[in-house]
C-alpha cells in the first residue's frame, strides 16, 4: 500500500512541473491573443455578473499575462462594486474597494489605496472571480503556491457566493494534482469555451 507521505510528495512534485509548464505556455502568449483574450473573458465576466445579480464582487488586478486584461477592473466597476485584495506581510489578503485609483503593492502587484475591509470581506461578496494557473473539471484550483486565495476562499460560508476562477484557453484540464489545503472553486471561466459549472 503507497505510503501517504509518498503520495503527498509525489503530489507536490506533480504541482510544481505542472505549474512551471502552464507559466511557460502564459510567457509565451503573444499581445494580440492576449488582447483578444481579455476582451472574451471580460464579456463573459460581465454576464455573469448581470445573471448572479451581483451588487459586490471580490475580484482580482489581473498582471503581466493573467487573465483578464487591464481592462477587467474598470469595466467590473461600472457595473458592481469591487473589491480588490491587499497582500498582507504573512501572505494573507486583507480587501479594499476599488475607488477608480490602483498603486503599487508587494510582488509586482497593483492594489487599491482605500481603507482596509478586513480578511474576511471576501465573504460579502456576491461573486468571487479568483485568478489560477488551471482548473480541473472537479473544480480543483492552481494558483502561484502562495496559498493566499487558498485562506482567503476558506473564509467563505458554503452557502456562499459563486466562487469562479478566470483562466486561459487550454488551462481547464482533467486533472490537477490536489493537496489537503486547496480550496475548490465552483466554476471557470475561458476565453472561448465559456463558463464550465463543476458538477456538484
Amino acid at each position: 500500500m503507497p505510503d501517504s507521505t509518498d503520495e503527498a510528495e509525489r503530489s507536490r512534485a506533480d504541482k510544481i512541473a505542472l505549474r512551471s509548464r502552464l507559466l511557460t505556455n502564459r510567457r509565451h502568449l503573444s499581445p494580440v491573443t492576449l488582447g483578444s483574450a481579455a476582451s472574451h473573458l471580460q464579456d463573459q465576466v460581465l454576464a455573469l455578473v448581470r445573471g448572479e445579480h451581483a451588487a459586490v464582487v471580490a475580484a482580482y488586478v489581473p498582471v503581466g499575462a493573467e487573465p483578464g486584461g487591464p481592462g477587467l477592473i474598470p469595466a467590473l466597476a461600472a457595473s458592481a462594486r469591487v473589491l480588490l485584495p491587499v497582500l498582507l506581510p504573512d501572505g494573507d489578503l486583507d480587501w479594499a474597494a476599488y475607488e477608480g485609483v490602483l498603486t503599487a503593492g508587494p510582488r509586482g502587484l497593483l492594489e487599491p489605496p482605500g481603507a482596509r475591509l478586513g480578511v474576511s470581506a471576501i465573504s460579502s461578496a456576491g461573486l468571487v472571480l479568483v485568478p489560477a494557473l488551471a482548473v480541473d473539471r472537479r473544480g480543483v484550483r492552481m494558483g502561484r503556491g502562495g496559498g493566499s486565495y487558498d485562506r482567503a476562499l476558506a473564509r467563505i460560508p458554503s452557502s456562499g457566493p459563486l466562487v469562479v476562477a478566470l483562466l486561459h484557453d487550454g488551462e481547464l484540464l482533467d486533472e490537477v494534482p490536489a493537496e489537503p489545503h486547496d480550496r475548490p472553486v465552483h466554476a471557470a471561466i475561458t476565453p472561448n469555451g465559456g463558463l464550465f459549472r463543476v458538477a456538484v
